[in-house]
């Protein structure tokens, strides 16, 4: 197993909607990439923050021939962090993993891949990880990130 990144860092709701991009580089004798994401937490247990923030998306997205629902926003609780993945080798786009599960295990090899991303060889060089900040709703969301090359857990 050779670990090629680890990554701590905590969100706030001001980087929803944003990217942050890690490289790592991958040796010539790779033969499975390996990638845990996991965040916390999933959902926004705050009733209050939550129909500020429904209200205000309703406000927001409502073209003006719809009346805003403001009795019915309860119906779109609970609200979720949504965060997802995407791989690039050093030719390009290898996948995305657009899931809504807060903790993800993810590879890529020659023959066989997780959903979402490319099976092919793995080639030497800078690839890179991209994480896709859909929605921060909680005040602070921790994700980890790892990767590594081999095939055991690590």
């Amino acid at each position: 197993m050779n670990l090629l990144l680890e990554v701590e860092e905590k969100l706030t709701i001001a980087q929803t909607q944003t990217h942050i991009t890690y490289s790592f580089a991958v040796s010539d004798s790779c033969r499975k990439l390996n990638i845990d994401f996991n965040y916390s937490p999933k959902t926004l247990d705050n009733e209050v923050l939550s129909k500020e923030i429904i209200e205000h998306s309703l406000r927001k997205y409502n073209d003006g021939n719809d009346p805003i629902m403001e009795d019915s926003w309860t119906r779109f609780l609970p609200l979720k962090n949504l965060i997802t993945v995407s791989v690039d080798d050093p030719n390009g786009f290898r996948g995305a993993c657009h899931r809504h599960d807060s903790e993800q295990h993810l590879f890529l090899a020659a023959g066989s891949a997780s959903p979402g991303l490319m099976p092919g060889l793995l080639i030497q060089g800078n690839w890179s990880v991209t994480l896709s900040l859909h929605a921060i709703v909680t005040e602070v969301c921790s994700f980890e990130l790892r990767v590594w090359e081999g095939e055991d857990a690590l």
